[in-house]
């Protein structure tokens, strides 16, 4: 009984979210109808489920900004019941879920074609008599690909909703054992890991539909002039979780400072689960902080705050509880800044833009190896990300998860081995450990290596 009781503890420590949950999905609901009228909201979400969805289609520009953010908050809507209906394990990563899906559902996810995804994920748990919460949160991270279902159901051309829905449910069924599988060749490098494994199944995918006759082509639908509106949105949100994570932690405000400044000294490697290291009121006042400065960057480059770019605000944000802070992130940030003043493109490009924003996802390399890694891989990936989405016709909406994979995959055992001089090896982690705990854990030493020393 004792037991019992302890395992029904533990579950549930973080049970307590999903109020919070809520209320942020009404917030984006509440902000949607702020922005626009029910009549152009409604024709705005018609317009957003038929269209293509590949990158970049900023709904804001093709729906209106009320409509994008309506059709976000139904999306976080129905990723918080599918989170709740799977039993799923509250932690860092859900909160990851969280801010991945309300943001890129602002650009390529709507409240349809995730479902196909979704359901084939749940047919991979029945078919290995496994329990979905295990799985849950890759089957909606997966949802990264819901651009193919988009396009095959509605490109009548070619494809039919029948194959779509098909198409989504096959990449909902191979993502899990996919993902467990990318997850160990980047050594916990590249904080994206579906993304990296999406892109994977892109390059398979997006061939294989032109050799049957499809011609998808990559879209730059991209919105500006919002950027007064959802700087007070962003702020007023990032604001509100830091005096929440300040004073609403039951604990005394010096000691969630302490919290975080003891956050900022981790590397940030996957998997770091901020939540269950330093509790809610740390994490919290980290997102709040880092929104701030992915905010305060689009605006600093005199970029558009829009769709895309708010997506990947969230994202980061999202990522405050699982990798991300201020220090790991800046090197990033400035080594894309930096390819902005020496290479043939600009900072103010949309897919730059991006890059600004996502290349956040090798956070770890920083963190790990410290600063002037950091620049190096946040300037490499500045230029690779420009050309890994084209071959898969932007069917990826995690692109910068799958080219910070390729340079995370390139920089990592090179790093080791010539700077180190250790011989990498690959984590030994199971993957889907990481998804089903909830208690508190240590944490690790700063900037601990896990590799082997070569033998002299």
């Amino acid at each position: 009984m004792d037991v019992h009781l302890h395992h029904h503890h533990t579950h549930f420590r973080y049970e307590k979210m999903f109020p919070f949950l809520w209320a942020y999905a009404a917030m984006l609901g509440l902000a949607g109808f702020l922005l626009d009228s029910p009549r152009d909201i409604l024709n705005g979400l018609i317009t957003i489920l038929l269209s293509e969805d590949a990158l970049i289609t900023d709904y804001v520009l093709i729906a209106g900004p009320g409509a994008a953010l309506v059709n976000s908050a139904i999306v976080t809507a129905i990723s918080i019941c599918v989170l709740y209906v799977a039993d799923d394990i509250l932690n860092g990563m859900t909160l990851v879920v969280i801010g991945l899906m309300s943001g890129f559902s602002l650009f390529g996810k709507n409240f349809v074609n995730i479902w196909p995804i979704l359901i084939g994920t749940w047919l991979y748990t029945r078919y290995r008599k496994e329990p979905l919460g295990a799985f849950a949160n890759i089957g909606l991270m997966a949802t990264a690909l819901s651009p193919i279902v988009s396009y095959i159901a509605l490109d009548n051309g070619w494809g039919h909703p029948v194959l779509g829905i098909a198409a989504g449910m096959l990449i909902g069924f191979v993502m899990p054992p996919l993902a467990a599988y990318t997850y160990r060749i980047q050594n916990g490098m590249n904080l994206y890991n579906v993304g990296f494994a999406c892109g994977l199944l892109a390059f398979i995918f997006v061939p294989l539909m032109s050799s049957l006759g499809a011609d998808p082509t990559t879209y730059y639908r991209w919105a500006s002039g919002y950027n007064v509106a959802f700087s007070i949105l962003l702020s007023g949100l990032c604001l509100l979780l830091i005096l929440a994570g300040l004073f609403l932690d039951h604990r005394p405000v010096w000691a969630v400072w302490a919290g975080y400044r003891r956050l900022l000294q981790t590397s940030g490697r996957a998997a770091s689960d901020y939540l269950r290291m330093f509790g809610h009121g740390p994490v919290m006042v980290n997102a709040g902080i880092n929104g701030l400065i992915g905010t305060g960057l689009i605006l600093a480059i005199n970029g558009d705050l829009n769709g895309p770019t708010v997506g990947g605000i969230l994202t980061i944000m999202g990522f405050s509880a699982f990798g991300k802070h201020i220090f790991n992130i800046l090197p990033i940030m400035s080594g894309v800044i930096l390819g902005g003043v020496v290479m043939h493109w600009s900072l103010s490009d949309p897919a730059v833009q991006l890059a600004c924003l996502f290349c956040t996802t090798l956070a770890p390399v920083s963190g790990y190896f410290g600063w002037p890694y950091g620049v190096l891989a946040g300037f490499l990936h500045s230029s690779v990300v420009l050309y890994t989405g084209s071959p898969v016709a932007g069917m990826n909406l995690y692109n910068n998860g799958f080219s910070g994979g390729l340079v995370a995959i390139v920089l990592y055992p090179a790093i080791i081995a010539i700077a180190r001089r250790r011989k990498p090896v690959l984590q030994e982690e199971d993957y889907f450990e990481q998804l089903e705990h909830d208690e508190p854990i240590v944490p690790p030493v700063p900037h601990e290596i896990v590799a082997e020393e070569n033998e002299i």
